[in-house]
């Protein structure tokens, strides 16, 4: 899971935290996070056992692979290498001017500023890896219910900018925020 499959694994400093790619020794993590009722509700993919694992893990390295998806386990340097959370970024076909930045963070490592942290270095790296294809507009989108994720984008420099109506898979209106290459609306 790197930029240039010849080249260096792609490693962020975020804080005390670390964003780095998904490995397979993470698939006991992963199938652990994703035990948490909240996040089976707030997010489509779902991790129930070893196989669903792998194929997370599959396709975030298939996107990484074609360019198209960057996804990055969040470590917490001072208590080992078990990832805490995920970031991720959907970039769209060259010459588009946004993409969509998502994350989540586990159960037991919620409400100590892992996420703000996590998609501030993942924001930054992405206007830096990205200029070139004119990218000045991430957008982070959840469900209109989810206020914690409104806190978070908040606290992250993404700005509130509309109500999304429902539409499948989402079964109720999402927000979007958004954080421009400048940092503000």
């Amino acid at each position: 899971m790197n930029d240039d499959p010849d080249g260096p694994v792609t490693t962020l400093p975020a804080g005390p935290f670390l964003l780095r790619p998904w490995l397979a020794g993470d698939i006991p993590a992963l199938i652990e996070a994703y035990r948490d009722p909240a996040m089976r509700t707030m997010l489509r993919s779902q991790v129930t056992d070893e196989a669903t694992a792998e194929r997370w893990l599959r396709v975030r390295q298939e996107g990484w692979e074609s360019g198209s998806y960057f996804s990055f386990a969040v470590v917490d340097r001072d208590r080992g290498s078990e990832p805490v959370g995920n970031v991720a970024l959907k970039h769209p076909a060259p010459g588009s001017d946004n993409a969509e930045i998502g994350y989540w963070t586990a159960a037991p490592a919620r409400g100590r500023g892992i996420a703000p942290l996590a998609l501030g270095a993942l924001g930054d790296w992405a206007f830096d890896t990205f200029a070139a294809d004119v990218l000045m507009r991430l957008d982070l989108v959840h469900q209109v219910s989810n206020e914690a994720s409104c806190r978070v984008a908040e606290k992250s420099g993404y700005a509130f900018a509309e109500v999304i109506p429902a539409r499948t898979p989402w079964p109720s209106d999402g927000h979007r925020h958004s954080r421009l290459r400048t940092g503000t609306l």
